[in-house]
């Protein structure tokens, strides 16, 4: 049986020598590197790191490894984090009505192109059982209007934990989570409907149209407490123009949160995106 690749992140305030370091470390323990991406960022003076790598030796000990890289680490006060390729995370989609998203998700989900499993899709309105149910995961409706928000992400938290989710996406689920669910449950993606900073909230769709905006966009994040400020993974854009109305703007955006949450899922799943100081490197 092949050994999965192994993916080493680190980072670390930045000084001479560090890619060495790492490489060497790697070499001594027998690794062949695959794929290998450093960055600088001189205003933030930290060194971020990404290698993935193959073993030879079979099984691979995780621990042993694990342990190995902590010395390294700690001689050059890094954090880092180790995964490996055969990992496949159980992962939950929050939806309300519009489905371009979950339909996309899902069935690069079932093509392999993304590797997670959707064991939970929860949603505030009942709309997209049928299609939870074509994908064999359970659905969970809420209404918001006889229940409390805070007794629902009560729930909700209880459900993540019960199928051991690891991270979630908002597929359009159009509701803002509370503070407190964030700091209980942090790992989330969100898909906004503009290219951000601009047009923030709701509705900016009708709001480009009225300022005759002539590009339109999609903005894939980590979401925050502070709405649509979150670190952003992935933007697309689409051109429109003044002959289109509100209509078309949004069967243009649609295409593109498709790609853009799709794309952002699958950078996060291969552990390509750094979070620091509220922005994010991609190693694409």
């Amino acid at each position: 049986m092949e050994n999965p690749s192994i993916i080493l992140r680190t980072v670390c305030p930045d000084q001479p020598g560090l890619v060495c370091q790492l490489t060497s470390w790697i070499n001594s323990s027998g690794g062949n590197i695959k794929h290998s991406d450093h960055h600088t960022d001189q205003d933030a003076e930290l060194f971020l790191s990404r290698i993935e790598w193959d073993i030879n030796s079979y099984p691979i000990n995780k621990l042993e490894i694990f342990k190995g890289f902590q010395q390294i680490a700690k001689n050059i006060n890094a954090k880092f984090t180790i995964n490996y390729t055969d990992e496949i995370p159980n992962v939950a989609i929050f939806v309300s009505k519009q489905n371009h998203c979950l339909i996309d998700l899902l069935w690069r989900v079932r093509n392999g192109e993304l590797k997670m499993n959707v064991p939970l899709i929860i949603s505030n309105h009942p709309d997209l059982e049928g299609l939870a149910n074509d994908f064999n995961a359970k659905f969970i409706y809420y209404d918001a209007t006889y229940n409390q928000k805070s007794e629902i992400e009560k729930q909700i938290l209880n459900k993540l934990k019960l199928f051991d989710i690891k991270f979630a996406i908002l597929a359009k689920y159009m509701q803002i989570l509370s503070e407190s669910f964030l700091n209980e449950f942090p790992e989330i993606i969100n898909i906004h409907h503009s290219f951000l900073p601009a047009f923030k909230g709701s509705q900016p769709y009708h709001r480009a149209w009225k300022r005759g905006v002539k590009l339109i966009g999609a903005t894939a994040h980590y979401v925050t407490k502070d709405l649509d400020e979150g670190p952003i993974i992935d933007q697309r854009t689409v051109r429109v123009s003044h002959r289109d109305e509100v209509d078309d703007l949004i069967r243009k955006g649609r295409d593109i949160e498709r790609i853009s949450l799709a794309r952002a899922v699958l950078m996060h799943l291969n552990h390509q995106v750094f979070v620091y100081n509220r922005k994010t490197a991609v190693f694409d």
